[in-house]
């Protein structure tokens, strides 16, 4: 009789939980804890640290697994105006750390509300193309994207560049997923070139300085341009197979800067060599084949946009961390995907992930 009910839980546990999804998940995370241990060097409070983060990642991904896409998409439209008015708050009365306006006290607790736009704002264009799916117009494309632009502006203002491009990315995602003709795509480009003297006049002079030391870092070795040359000389000097475990000489004679967060790739490459990069490669290749399986099989306009920007948003995640620790991309405030340290990102892919599988396990009941 134990044995009967521990089954059905078990079951009742994991109906909602797509296998290979989650087993790329895990394999991720204990990637990430492997590197942490030696980027910390062996500093055990910041790998429980980052275990206590994936335990809620993880119970947050479940909860959010056995959320019907129905409920998310009546969510759609309220969690996305809370999240413009706590942006509105940030701009209003924010707490200003290291020069950057990004975070709001709510009670007893403080949160970054840039981190809820990474969700919400796909989560809203998803639900308006949905709803105008047999009526869409050149207008519904405007529309959306000044949807997308008002937060993506909001927080850029902060400023937090390296949010708010993975917001417009997400947003763009759907917009493009949703069939936005490639002759407007082509225009915007165009457009997007000719206003760049505009975009550049309105930039911080630091983010001025990033893009300008990644032409030549070694205009300013021990300043702009040093985390660009530790980094690409650490990637590097891992050579085919690497120096080993624990063995990085750029981390453990503290030479990459950010070693546990937005530079941690440094680490892993320099430890495990373009031997590593590959099987790190394949496991982030499986997890976003496994994404655009779920968007191919959902069973609604809505949910094959959700999550088809769910998965091409965690691309972009590791594509941008992985040239700006490369040397091909700016340098922007951008974790490595399940590697990195942190909480809030960890969690919001998490999220992301569930809303997946809740999408893939739910299909059958929506189906017509």
């Amino acid at each position: 009789m134990i044995a009967w009910y521990l089954r059905r839980a078990g079951r009742m546990l994991t109906a909602h939980i797509d296998g290979a999804l989650l087993a790329a998940v895990l394999l991720l995370m204990a990637t990430g804890l492997t590197v942490l241990y030696s980027a910390s060097n062996a500093g055990w409070p910041r790998v429980t640290g980052q275990m206590t983060n994936m335990l809620v990642a993880l119970a947050v991904l479940w909860v959010f697994a056995n959320i019907p896409p129905h409920v998310l998409m009546r969510l759609a439209l309220p969690v996305f105006i809370v999240g413009l008015l706590l942006l509105l708050g940030v701009a209003w009365k924010g707490d200003v750390i290291n020069g950057a306006r990004r975070w709001l006290h709510v009670g007893v607790t403080r949160i970054q509300p840039s981190e809820i736009m990474k969700i919400a704002a796909p989560l809203m264009l998803a639900w308006y193309f949905h709803r105008y799916e047999g009526t869409l117009r050149l207008r519904n494309y405007v529309l959306a994207a000044l949807l997308l632009l008002i937060p993506v502006g909001l927080i850029a203002r902060q400023p937090d560049l390296g949010t708010a491009i993975l917001i417009l990315a997400s947003g763009g995602f759907v917009l493009f997923l949703a069939g936005l003709s490639w002759k407007v795509i082509a225009a915007l480009g165009v457009t997007a070139l000719a206003s760049a003297p505009v975009a550049w006049s309105m930039m911080h002079d630091y983010q001025r300085q990033r893009i300008l030391m990644l032409i030549d870092p070694s205009e300013d070795p021990l300043g702009k341009g040093y985390h660009t040359i530790q980094s690409t000389i650490a990637v590097g000097s891992g050579g085919i197979t690497g120096k080993g475990w624990m063995s990085g000489t750029q981390t453990h004679l503290d030479f990459i800067p950010e070693r546990t967060t937005d530079f941690i790739f440094a680490v892993y490459s320099e430890e495990f060599g373009f031997v590593g990069n590959l099987v790190l490669l394949i496991l982030f290749l499986l997890l976003i084949s496994r994404g655009f399986v779920i968007a191919a099989q959902a069973s609604t306009l809505f949910t094959r946009l959700l999550a088809g920007a769910i998965t091409l948003t965690f691309f972009t995640y590791a594509f941008v961390n992985m040239g700006m620790v490369s040397g091909i991309l700016p340098v922007v405030g951008v974790p490595l995907p399940m590697i990195s340290y942190g909480g809030t990102s960890l969690v919001t892919l998490c999220l992301g992930f569930g809303i997946l599988m809740s999408i893939h396990t739910h299909r059958h009941l929506v189906r017509t």
